[in-house]
């Protein structure tokens, strides 16, 4: 009997990676797609690496399928952005050996800056799609579209979301079949994209997506149900999972290649059910091609395009039962905040005294945005906060930006930073960046990057110097500081913002919650000594609170001895003290 596994959803698309004979993946993580690659790089057989960004990661996949073995890439669903100058282009150049990009989207914005819709993009690189809808699917889908990839010549992606990524499922798995490599053949014609080749692939794209529209209504993947035809759904992915919970006599049309679609089998499945609804998270992208084929179709005008959907949407809209409130909608809220010891803590402790605006970036230190520290004013994108900081001063000149920093982490900095401050140096800007170093990928869960020293694999490299990056560009002025040396980093911060020219403050301490982090000490109040003046509490560190006689209370099961609380205590009730 074949062995089984409780596995996780991005597990399941590593596991199917294997199996596959994938031989290169390539990724820069980003939730809810993470775990692909940390549980890919368990897999010896398989070429694993994080990767400075998702272009980057995207191009290493596409390289390694011009020489001729599988390759992926994986990313969420903002990656895909930053990936899509490679993706419209390997559209047109196709694959020698399999090539795959793994895309996580966020309905619900659980970790994202919006809920864009994978399948859109693709439906401009003109790209096909397969979408699982469970831990199953997700494993053999992949295997799937190696299959695709190879038979048509294309680069597939595989989209998964959020609930797809984090849920359990059973999971059969099998053995590792590996194909032979694809001889690699020279053709300009076929890898160059100049104008005069590319209007030629151009062709070939469009064919082939006629194809897997003609052929895709054959495919396993795309499977009709028919039970109940008073009522029927078109529906793909989770979606699938509430139509079953919820109506579960109802005929369903489940999509696993959701573009392009495969218009024989909606159309056979449209003419045999009486009232047809399209429910899919996100864009109506199933919905408007059903409807431009004169297929009469419920959808949007019925389920949202915002958000998550659930099997109380499909009770209430369809069924049109009452749906009782949540039971936490009336619960008071519980912002995020930064955990005890956060570096990122003190670098904005200072920036707040000071009265200094930050333009944000991509990462944990996003939460200096919200109170009490309130310094972050602007978050657009990965590498964002340096561009638009100088787009600031370009705009209304040197005095505008006077009060005012971009701050970045060390793993956005090495993502897209770098290119931001080359043109804020190009370009003659004067303003005041801050690198804020905590020697991590800390939001998505701890991973390596170039500056860190470690790939992936766990093998120790040589670390590219943040500090020698930024001196190499010609900036005069780069400072390193430790993060919790407030005095020092008042005095930098002051110097700093009041030059004439491009600087760069890095403030380095590791991030609190790094594996193999010790904290020797512990903050302790005293207080006799404590005046009740609140300065400690001003940060934000979730270890501090205020009794009822106002004095402060420090959970030393949380405090990790930071010292940021006692550095802000002006009558010294608070000690240092060993753990």
């Amino acid at each position: 009997m074949a062995e089984q596994k409780i596995m996780l959803g991005n597990e399941a698309i590593a596991r199917g990676a294997y199996e596959a004979g994938v031989k290169v993946s390539a990724a820069y993580p980003g939730t809810p797609s993470t775990e692909i690659s940390e549980n890919i790089v368990k897999y010896d057989e398989i070429y694993a690496e994080w990767s400075p960004n998702e272009k980057v990661a995207a191009e290493v996949a596409i390289g390694a399928s011009i020489r001729g073995v599988r390759a992926m890439a994986s990313m969420k669903h903002v990656g895909l952005n930053v990936a899509s100058d490679p993706l419209y282009t390997a559209s047109y150049i196709g694959a020698n050996g399999g090539l795959v990009l793994v895309v996580a989207d966020d309905p619900g914005l659980y970790s994202s800056q919006n809920e864009q819709d994978t399948r859109c993009v693709a439906r401009a690189a003109l790209v096909p799609v397969l979408e699982p809808s469970d831990s199953q699917e997700a494993k053999d889908f992949m295997k799937e579209a190696f299959r695709i990839s190879e038979e048509y010549d294309t680069p597939v992606i595989l989209r998964t979301t959020t609930r797809l990524a984090h849920s359990q499922g059973p999971v059969t798995l099998e053995e590792r079949v590996e194909p032979a490599d694809k001889p690699y053949e020279r053709s300009a014609a076929k890898n160059v994209m100049m104008p005069g080749m590319a209007k030629q692939r151009h062709v070939h794209v469009e064919n082939r997506m006629n194809r897997l529209m003609e052929e895709g209504s054959d495919f396993a993947i795309n499977q009709a149900e028919y039970n109940d035809t008073s009522i029927g759904f078109i529906t793909s992915g989770i979606p699938y999972q509430y139509v079953k919970e919820v109506c579960p006599n109802a005929s369903v049309l489940k999509l696993g290649m959701v573009h392009p679609l495969p218009k024989k089998l909606i159309e056979e499945f449209a003419s045999k059910v009486d009232k047809l609804y399209i429910f899919e998270e996100l864009e109506p992208v199933i919905e408007e091609q059903v409807k431009s084929w004169g297929i009469s179709c419920i959808g949007k005008e019925l389920f949202t395009r915002q958000g998550e959907y659930s099997a109380n949407l499909l009770r209430e809209k369809v069924l049109g039962e009452p749906v009782a409130a949540e039971p936490y909608e009336n619960l008071p809220a519980r912002p995020p905040i930064l955990c005890p010891g956060c570096p990122h803590r003190s670098t904005f402790s200072v920036l707040n005294k000071l009265k200094i605006h930050a333009a944000g970036d991509i990462g944990c230190y996003t939460l200096g945005a919200v109170a009490p520290l309130n310094v972050i004013d602007t978050t657009v994108c990965m590498g964002a906060s340096i561009s638009t900081l100088h787009g600031m001063e370009m705009a209304k000149g040197k005095d505008a930006i006077k009060d005012w920093v971009a701050v970045i982490g060390d793993s956005t900095f090495m993502h897209t930073g770098i290119n931001s401050l080359m043109n804020m140096v190009y370009n003659q800007g004067t303003g005041t960046v801050i690198i804020m170093d905590n020697s991590t990928t800390g939001m998505t869960g701890h991973q390596d990057h170039a500056a860190t020293g470690k790939t992936l694999k766990g093998k120790e490299v040589p670390a590219i110097s943040i500090y020698h990056v930024c001196k190499a560009m010609g900036i005069k002025n780069v400072v390193e500081v430790d993060a919790f040396d407030l005095a020092a980093m008042e005095k930098t911060i002051r110097e700093e913002v009041a030059k004439d020219e491009v600087s760069v403050i890095i403030a380095c301490a590791p991030c609190a919650l790094l594996k193999g982090m010790k904290f020797p000490n512990v903050c302790v109040p005293e207080e006799s000594k404590c005046k009740k003046c609140g300065m400690c509490l001003k940060p934000g560190c979730p270890a501090l609170t205020k009794k009822e006689d106002g004095t402060i209370a420090i959970d030393d099961t949380m405090c990790n001895g930071c010292g940021l609380c006692k550095q802000l205590c002006k009558f010294d009730a608070i000690d240092l003290k060993a753990r």
